[in-house]
């Protein structure tokens, strides 16, 4: 018998912590994530914005949840943070990174603090979520999902310092994926193309940009930030128990045009 990807209560008392939660994609899968009964734990810089997701999970979805302000770039910050969240629920069993920022410039232009700062947000929040996580995971035999880009495969003109941090999380999760297999976590990768988020909008200046680059793809529309949580749900299932190491990329055929 096939195996169910999701169900309503698929979740039901796993933990859950997800970087970059309070907007987009993260706050699309922070919202999938509690109606399927989890437990969350979510990270964000954004304290007005924490509150009012963990409220609206409470008060909405019937949800639990902890927000926790957290600059991913700082890797004491997220020692405390995680401490929190596994102090709160006893554990975590899913990890979600997806906290991430972007730039738009020349390599000429592309000064090294916006490379570094990047790097500090996509990369090394990466690294920063996975390690601390990483004990609390092995015990619960957990998964970790990265959001990554399609820029992890197919890079974007005028984006070097987002183009080579993608590379690097990609890098980090086929390295991780090869070493704890064995001891019962995978790790994969979901690579979008231009979702219409804010980060999207801000990187490609606006509505209309981004529109007019992704008319001239297959599916000739920006994609929505629920058409990503499907392949991150997946990606966490027992229909994908076989899956590790992957980057799974979502971008309406951009990149085989």
């Amino acid at each position: 018998m096939p195996r169910k990807v999701f169900s309503s209560q698929a979740y039901r008392h796993k933990v859950v912590l997800v970087s970059g939660g309070c907007s987009g994609i993260g706050r699309a899968l922070a919202l999938r994530f509690a109606r399927a009964g989890a437990r969350l734990a979510i990270l964000d810089l954004d304290q007005a914005a924490l509150d009012s997701l963990v409220q609206h999970l409470r008060d909405h979805l019937g949800g639990e949840a902890l927000g926790l302000r957290c600059d991913v770039a700082d890797a004491d910050a997220v020692e405390r943070a995680v401490a929190l969240a596994v102090e709160r629920f006893g554990g975590i069993d899913v990890l979600v990174n997806n906290a991430g920022i972007t730039h738009r410039g020349t390599f000429a232009e592309t000064g090294l603090g916006v490379f570094r700062k990047v790097m500090a947000v996509n990369f090394f929040g990466a690294v920063h979520c996975t390690r601390a996580a990483l004990p609390s995971l092995l015990e619960r035999r957990g998964q970790i999902v990265v959001l990554s880009s399609l820029t992890g495969f197919a890079p974007l003109l005028y984006r070097s310092a987002y183009n080579a941090s993608k590379h690097a999380v990609m890098g980090l999760t086929q390295t991780a994926a090869l070493e704890y297999f064995k001891q019962g976590i995978r790790v994969n990768a979901v690579c979008p193309g231009p979702i219409e988020t804010p980060m999207s909008l801000h990187g490609f200046g606006s509505a209309d940009a981004l529109h007019a680059m992704m008319a001239q793809t297959p599916a000739g529309r920006a994609g929505q930030p629920d058409e990503v949580v499907q392949p991150v749900l997946f990606l966490l299932s027992q229909a994908a128990s076989y899956i590790s190491g992957q980057g799974l990329t979502v971008d309406g055929g951009y990149t085989v045009q």
